[in-house]
């Protein structure tokens, strides 16, 4: 039968796998609609050229960019020795470096863990959560998240925002060069494309269009999935899958968190949106109600 860290490291495995191919479909979509439209591949070097450094800038500053959004403050362990205890005793469990300890002065009750791997990870909780928490509630959550750090789900949250983000201003960016001009110049070229290049143009300008749809499509299973896998490694660390599960009862019955955004909605513990109207269907969690049931499911 699977073991837990069987399925932490095919989980990884698969990002890897994933991340790869889509990145090298891009790539030939972009081609594909630069040879057909210009008959070049000028878009597919000036989109590398765009990609590196701001994926370089996401994938090293990417946490520090989450923190300051959701407006977190560092906290000492002067300032919150019991957090810091808490904190430090679960990463010694888990077997990772304790991550930086970060404060949200919200009265929501949520947390998120980010960064690019467990040597430079921070966690941020809101006040609301450690006021309204128990101990072994608070533990409960602060071990989810210690998970997301263990399990490396902090480095794909980055990657795919990131991902996300970049496929976004890429469709934006060839949708105003088609519209622009820049195609083929000569009435040659244009003979010599014929329908083929027509349609080419076509499948290569919708695949751009769509494909941010797709990418939140893959993040949405993806983050999902790995919310799952976080609650059980979680509890694992714990030994108390009833702690995390009261929690998540709590944090759902609170208020929502103003400071969060889409950009950074999927690193929460919970929906930090409180499925608002249709935002259910494109929320990157689970439904609460599930998780609970699966961690209570461990009880017997």
């Amino acid at each position: 039968m699977s073991t837990l860290y069987n399925h932490i490291q095919a989980n990884k495995r698969r990002s890897a796998v994933l991340m790869i191919t889509v990145l090298v479909l891009v790539i030939g979509v972009v081609a594909l609609y630069s040879y057909a439209v210009r008959g070049d591949f000028v878009l597919p070097v000036i989109a590398a050229i765009f990609a590196v450094p701001s994926s370089l800038i996401g994938y090293y500053q990417g946490d520090k960019i989450a923190l300051a959004t959701n407006k977190a403050q560092s906290v000492t362990k002067a300032e919150a020795p019991e957090l810091h205890r808490m904190v430090e005793n679960l990463a010694i469990t888990a077997g990772i470096p304790a991550p930086h300890i970060y404060l949200i002065n919200s009265g929501a009750l949520n947390a998120f863990a980010t960064g690019r791997d467990p040597q430079h990870a921070s966690i941020a909780v809101t006040t609301g959560l450690l006021a309204s928490l128990s101990k072994l509630e608070l533990e409960g959550v602060l071990a989810h998240e210690l998970s997301h750090v263990a399990n490396y789900d902090i480095r794909f949250g980055t990657l795919i925002a990131i991902f996300v983000g970049f496929l976004v201003i890429l469709s934006d960016m060839f949708l105003r060069v088609t519209f622009w001009g820049g195609g083929r110049s000569s009435n040659n070229d244009r003979n010599n494309s014929g329908q083929l290049g027509a349609i080419l143009a076509i499948l290569g300008l919708v695949l751009l269009i769509v494909s941010p749809i797709i990418a939140k499509i893959m993040q949405l299973a993806i983050s999902r999935q790995r919310e799952f896998l976080a609650d059980s490694s979680g509890a694992l660390l714990t030994r108390y899958p009833e702690g995390l599960a009261s929690a998540l009862e709590k944090i759902s019955a609170g208020p929502e968190l103003k400071t969060a955004g889409n950009a950074t909605a999927h690193l929460f513990i919970a929906n930090p949106f409180k499925h608002k109207s249709f935002s259910h269907l494109f929320s990157t969690h689970p439904p609460v109600e599930e998780r609970i049931k699966r961690l209570r499911n461990e009880l017997h």
